[in-house]
């Protein structure tokens, strides 16, 4: 039986925890989670996790914060000036914003504190500084990922 290997597109069903047990996201009730194996769709962890795998195979596994989404970096927590804000807006502690970096990317925030004069913003994924638990199912290895052979 076909093994999954770096290249590959397949189909996962997965039940994503914290290490408290808490549920942060589940495939249940959605169609499986489709991505090329190594493409850097997933994070690293989930990718490692996925290789090897045959079709109908289930297991747990245990993603260590270098692995998911790093670990929480003060850098990204930031003050920004009340000014900068649409006077009409009505912030509050823990809501999501986007906002810009200075390329012009988009940048999804979430309201720490707001202060007299500024607001204090978090960038850093919600899930960072985390260990994840991620039960997994193959659902099927749809096939490579297309690759390109020079003459």
């Amino acid at each position: 039986m076909a093994q999954v290997k770096s290249g590959d597109k397949v189909k996962v069903h997965y039940h994503g925890k914290l290490v408290t047990g808490e549920t942060f996201d589940s495939s249940e009730g959605r169609d499986p989670l489709e991505f090329e194996v190594g493409s850097g769709m997933v994070i690293k962890g989930f990718d490692d996790g996925v290789t090897g795998m045959t079709t109908g195979e289930k297991k747990t596994i245990h993603i260590p914060v270098d692995e998911a989404y790093g670990p929480r970096s003060v850098e990204m927590i930031f003050d920004i000036p009340k000014e900068n804000f649409p006077p009409d807006m009505e912030l509050e502690a823990g809501m999501p914003l986007m906002m810009n970096d200075q390329q012009g990317h988009q940048l999804p925030v979430n309201v720490v504190e707001i202060k007299e004069n500024s607001v204090v913003l978090d960038a850093n994924h919600p899930l960072a500084g985390q260990d994840l638990i991620f039960d997994l199912e193959l659902v099927e290895i749809v096939g490579g990922g297309s690759k390109i052979i020079l003459p």
